[in-house]
């Protein structure tokens, strides 16, 4: 599990967001990165036992910047408050392909993974398969271990259309899949587990869980 210190700088950082505190913090900053990374490690030999397909993944490949990009942002706060890590072939920067993700944010973080906004021919390919072939998915995917730990992919309505798109039957037994822009899943993880010993397990357990939906996604 990540160390306290690590989540407490998180916790003062998000009352301290701006550039002359992070810059007299730095040491503590470097520590909980450093141990983030660590985590991050752990995390990345427990996925290889079961996807073959990270097993040569660095933490260093996985974990996003702090930094925030503020051009485009009304919010000016120059330092994101949580560490994320994005565990798929290729690392956090590979487009199109699925995997798994870690979000420590104090009050706010979960573990999940999937395909998050793919390219139109990639989301294409998805669709089609899915509406080709959709008992395959429901057997593979839609497991009853898969819906008891994340209920369904997410529908969050950033993520779904409101009707199934051009080209494909509205009647279609996928419908309501092929209407997602995204393909993920999560579960939420409350304070109390992150300075538990017990993390590492109900973390790598839901990447167990959503490694079918990945291998599926991945082959499209």
């Amino acid at each position: 599990m990540p160390e306290i210190s690590t989540i407490n700088f998180l916790i003062d950082l998000s009352f301290n967001n701006n550039k002359s505190w992070f810059d007299a913090n730095r040491p503590a900053y470097e520590a909980a990165r450093a141990d983030f990374l660590r985590f991050t490690e752990e995390l990345i030999e427990e996925i290889s036992a079961f996807d073959p397909t990270i097993r040569d993944l660095q933490a260093k490949d996985c974990m996003f910047r702090i930094n925030r990009d503020i051009r485009f942002s009304s919010d000016k706060s120059p330092y994101k408050s949580y560490f994320g890590a994005s565990i798929k072939a290729g690392g956090r920067k590979q487009e199109g392909v699925a995997g798994y993700y870690f979000h420590l944010e104090p009050g706010q973080s979960f573990a999940g993974g999937g395909l998050f906004n793919p390219s139109p021919e990639k989301l294409r390919s998805i669709r089609k398969k899915l509406s080709s072939d959709f008992g395959t998915f429901s057997k593979q995917v839609l497991s009853p271990a898969f819906i008891s730990q994340f209920g369904d992919l997410s529908r969050d309505e950033y993520f779904t259309l409101k009707r199934v798109p051009k080209g494909f039957d509205q009647q279609d037994e996928a419908a309501e899949y092929l209407k997602l822009k995204s393909y993920i899943a999560s579960v939420k993880i409350d304070d109390d587990l992150l300075i538990s010993a017990e993390l590492k397990s109900f973390v790598c357990t839901a990447f167990r869980t959503i490694y079918p939906l990945n291998a599926y996604l991945n082959q499209h």
